[in-house]
């Protein structure tokens, strides 16, 4: 199965198996049995070579922890785990072996789901599940090639975000809004920050923005925090998953009341935070240090988190952070002078208006801010309107193609290399800090980039004018007949209007 669009194939087929079971509920039954999978799977590899070499260093612990392989006890192991599939205690044989593979890697502790044994999950559907991921190799050195796990991990988490609607969210940011953030600000080398991670997807996308950069992905050290204790548990797997080492705390907080990395300087930050968080807990936090820029209100996060996030960066770092739309022009209850003294303060790089319909929490428009401590073109920012991209995939949700992502991002970079750039009317426009002051410091792209022109079809206006009078004339006729259409029929059944 370990082909271009196995993963897919592998979703239907475990989709099939969650019968009337809850998405979300079905999401963590799921992803565990894929870590636990992975990790015998790459544990196993190295147990054959060991074998080959030396058997009795096959089961010496040391020789897979030198090279950050996980250390899975014998009862932990895939083989003896689908060789008691079908027994009606398979539920405690997998709680078991998580627990197992808990106690003996430090790292793993408090992270792995381990409520197999719960009555309400039905077993035969439990052990189907795992004879299902049997027949495929997610481990070892040809898997990890062609990134099997990886994909099979986040393909699953973007079809269980799918499924949970809203509540998917939550959890995971669409992949092309991902991307799209990540080719912006191209996160080369130093510290990569995200302070609302849910299951990691900014953190995997910057890695394989470096790996097919042809850098080095230890050049890159990850840092994080989620307030959901269960997607927490989600990114800690995803992570592992993907060999990325990372630090987003021991456990899960809420970053505006425990800032789990106080001290951090990030060169990199990437964030989707929740849109227009109304209960974040202001009036506990009113003179926190953060608000450099002024105090943000009680009923909207959005400055809370802008301002954590810029105090957060290095002297050189950027950050890409998706807000709603409302962060660019609001004006009440403080936001338009802290949004006035963080432009005053030159660090807004760039502005990017996205279409509608990309995220599962909603299907407002929303905006990507570019901020920027060492901005190449200081006193100026680039206006992007992207509201005409993307391509809808289903009836509620739209993605940006690699086309619509590579659009965006080559303006941007264009622009701050002062290569091939040009302002487009509709689409992009660098404005001076006087523009913005002149519009009393609102954000919003199509105040700057403009109308696109309508191209000339050549058609003389009198002409034009001729041909849409006829055709309105015509449709006002047909209108009138159906008119007349209506009132005949209802007063056939006795009704006159």
């Amino acid at each position: 199965m370990a082909t271009i669009g196995f993963e897919e194939k592998l979703w239907s087929a475990a989709d099939k198996l969650r019968n009337n079971m809850d998405a979300a509920e079905y999401k963590h039954v799921v992803l565990g049995l894929i870590f636990l999978k992975y990790v015998s799977d790459t544990f196993h590899e190295k147990w054959e070579e060991l074998m080959k070499l030396n058997p009795d260093f096959a089961e010496d612990r040391d020789a897979y922890m030198a090279e950050g392989i996980f250390w899975v006890p014998a009862e932990a192991r895939w083989s003896y785990i689908a060789e008691r599939a079908k027994l009606p205690e398979i539920g405690h044989i997998v709680d078991n072996a998580l627990d197992a593979i808990e106690k003996e890697n430090d790292s793993l502790k408090g992270v792995l789901p381990k409520n197999y044994s719960r009555p309400e999950l039905d077993k035969r559907i439990l052990g189907e599940i795992i004879d299902l991921f049997s027949n495929i190799d997610v481990g070892g050195s040809i898997a990890r090639e062609k990134d099997v796990l990886g994909r099979v991990y986040e393909y699953f988490l973007g079809q269980f975000a799918q499924k949970e609607g809203k509540g998917g969210g939550e959890f995971y940011t669409p992949k092309s809004v991902v991307s799209l953030l990540v080719e912006m600000i191209q996160p080369y080398k130093g510290y990569v920050y995200d302070p609302c991670c849910g299951s990691g997807g900014m953190f995997v996308q910057s890695l394989k923005f470096v790996e097919e950069h042809s850098g080095n992905k230890f050049d890159i050290s990850v840092y994080g925090q989620e307030s959901n204790p269960t997607t927490w548990k989600l990114a800690k797997m995803n992570l592992a998953i993907r060999g990325i080492e990372n630090n987003l705390g021991a456990k899960n907080a809420d970053t505006f009341h425990e800032d789990l990395h106080p001290a951090l300087k990030a060169d990199y930050i990437l964030a989707n935070p929740p849109f227009n968080d109304s209960d974040w807990g202001q009036p506990q936090l009113v003179d926190d240090p953060r608000w450099k820029f002024g105090t943000p209100p009680a009923g909207n996060a959005n400055y809370a988190w802008l301002s954590h996030m810029i105090d957060k960066m290095g002297q050189n770092a950027k950050a890409a952070v998706v807000l709603a739309n409302g962060s660019l022009s609001t004006n009440t209850s403080n936001e338009g002078e802290i949004r006035k003294n963080i432009i005053s303060a030159d660090l807004v790089d760039a502005i990017i208006a996205l279409p509608d319909k990309l995220f599962y929490t909603t299907g407002i428009p929303v905006s990507v801010w570019v901020l920027n401590r060492k901005k190449k073109h200081p006193g100026k920012t680039l206006f992007i309107d992207g509201r005409k991209l993307g391509t809808m995939v289903s009836r509620r949700l739209r993605d940006l193609t690699t086309e619509d992502i590579r659009k965006i991002a080559d303006t941007y970079i264009n622009w701050q290399n002062e290569t091939r750039y040009e302002d487009i009317q509709g689409f992009c426009k660098q404005a001076s800090f006087e523009d913005i002051q002149q519009n009393d410091y609102i954000l919003t792209p199509g105040r700057y980039v403009g109308i696109k022109e309508a191209e000339d079809d050549g058609e003389p206006f009198e002409e034009k004018m001729e041909r849409l009078t006829a055709e309105l004339a015509e449709q006002f006729a047909k209108s009138k007949e159906l008119e007349e259409e209506i009132r005949k029929q209802l007063r056939g059944i006795g009704y006159e209007i």
